[in-house]
């Protein structure tokens, strides 16, 4: 990538030019300053300031218990950071569900507190309302189709989505209803790889892979997965870039090691 190219802000129209150029598009979750920084500055597009935080922040089992103030909290301060990403921010469970008006105050009150750059909402037909009401007021929607871990308890299972004629087909007509609504681009969550390259080329907005095959637009994961802190999470869509689960873990035993031996502080380190 060009120095142009690093410092020239991601916008949604940024990713739709990417799209039609054939730029693969890099996206990875934040939910802290520090991460956020050393992320933008490496060049990534874009930054998703996932719900997962209730999982590798908080330590819950699901999505579903994490707030709008702790969204709000964590995008806070990942905007802080990012002078070039374009940051998007999921809107957590029982924010947007059933209910359009408050989905419009959710989607304000994250635009307006954290500065962020976009929304995003899991579903489809069935949000239909409350996507087109956010649209309305001027805020860009990301999509997510296929796995949606915020209806975990209606799937039961974690398995790979829309495997079945029926369920495909669904999935690509909600990727289409999301495209003419106004979305600018859409996630597909663990699907087949045949079913993402087929509403990739379907649609005209780029689409995001997480666990949906090398045939979408671009890519996502979770830091804390392909950092390898998060060592006993290992679908197959996974690549770990590093194990800082064992550099922290050996860094972490040093350190008690040397304080409990004396070693540390030595005379260079003390005053």
């Amino acid at each position: 990538m060009s120095t142009e190219g690093k410092l020239r802000p991601v916008t949604t129209h940024r990713l739709m030019e990417m799209k039609q150029r054939g730029e693969k598009i890099a996206m990875l979750t934040a939910y802290d300053y520090s991460t956020a920084r050393i992320m933008d500055e490496a060049g990534m597009d874009v930054i998703l300031v996932g719900d997962s935080a209730a999982n590798v922040m908080a330590g819950f089992e699901s999505t579903l218990p994490i707030t709008l103030d702790h969204m709000i909290y964590h995008a806070q301060s990942v905007v802080r950071a990012v002078e070039r990403a374009l940051v998007v921010v999921d809107l957590p469970f029982g924010t947007y569900q059933g209910n359009s008006k408050q989905a419009l105050a959710s989607a304000i009150r994250i635009m307006k507190e954290t500065e962020a750059s976009a929304v995003k909402l899991e579903g489809g037909a069935e949000i239909l309302e409350s996507v087109e009401r956010i649209l309305c007021a001027g805020i860009p929607i990301m999509g997510h189709l296929g796995l949606t871990p915020q209806s975990i308890h209606k799937f039961g299972t974690y398995n790979v989505r829309a495997k079945e004629d029926a369920e495909a087909e669904r999935l690509l007509s909600d990727a289409k209803l999301l495209e003419q609504a106004g979305c600018f681009a859409v996630v597909l969550e663990k699907i087949p790889a045949e079913l993402g390259a087929r509403v990739s080329q379907s649609l005209q907005i780029p689409t995001i892979s997480i666990g949906a095959g090398g045939g979408c637009d671009g890519q996502v994961l979770v830091v804390h997965d392909m950092l390898g802190i998060n060592n006993e999470f290992s679908p197959r869509f996974l690549r770990r870039y590093a194990d800082l689960y064992s550099v922290m873990t050996g860094a972490f035993k040093g350190y008690l090691e040397d304080v409990k031996s004396g070693d540390f502080p030595n005379p260079q380190e003390q005053y």
